[in-house]
């Protein structure tokens, strides 16, 4: 697929990595970006943003747009419809941003399989199992179930770390917030198979 210059960075790691943070210090470095969130056919609450929180629309559309094949994924739960939709990644793609995605090591698989070609993946993960534990536990958000059910969780991730393009060991914020604006940078500058296929027809021009 042709994107002008926009290409895909996908981010993933478990949670308590750091992910939010790190994507927080390198944000205003990395050319125009677009985050992509979830489109779901439940009322917006109040307090949402349209295009913030979620893309909302009703469920005709997203039935349709499921038809269309333009969901990378969606499911139905507690009677709405919830989805990430590749209409407003492909706009972005087409204005020449760079799209970022906080997703799961399935997800990872799936924006591969469709755009693999524009994809880069990171995975982030901090240099222990038990450092994250400590991270989880520091946070005294979660209760203990929630994080033994996230460090179990862990476990299984880190076994595909071999899938993705880059590893980032979050330890040292400042350092690793060096290594993602590199990887971004770099991002963008990976050719579509569509451009390298015209190089190559193009390229020998000699009767």
């Amino acid at each position: 697929m042709n994107y002008k210059s926009g290409a895909i960075l996908v981010l993933s790691g478990p949670s308590g990595a750091g992910k939010s943070s790190l994507l927080n210090e390198v944000i205003n470095d990395i050319g125009e970006c677009y985050f992509s969130i979830s489109t779901t056919t439940r009322p917006m609450r109040q307090g949402e943003v349209e295009g913030v929180h979620y893309h909302f629309v009703d469920e005709e559309e997203f039935k349709k747009d499921i038809e269309q094949e333009q969901f990378l994924e969606y499911a139905f739960v507690h009677g709405n419809y919830y989805g990430t939709s590749l209409k407003p990644v492909k706009k972005a793609l087409n204005d020449g941003k760079l799209v970022l995605f906080d997703i799961d090591v399935q997800g990872n698989t799936l924006v591969n399989n469709r755009l693999g070609d524009i994809t880069t993946s990171v995975f982030i993960s901090p240099p222990t199992l038990s450092e994250l534990k400590k991270r989880l536990e520091a946070r005294s958000t979660d209760e203990k179930e929630v994080i033994d059910r996230r460090v179990k969780m862990a476990r299984k991730e880190i076994q595909r770390i071999s899938e993705y393009d880059y590893m980032i060991i979050n330890d040292n914020l400042a350092q690793a917030a060096n290594t993602l604006r590199t990887i971004a940078k770099a991002a963008r500058l990976k050719v579509p198979d569509s451009e390298i296929n015209e190089f190559v027809q193009k390229w020998e021009d000699i009767d």
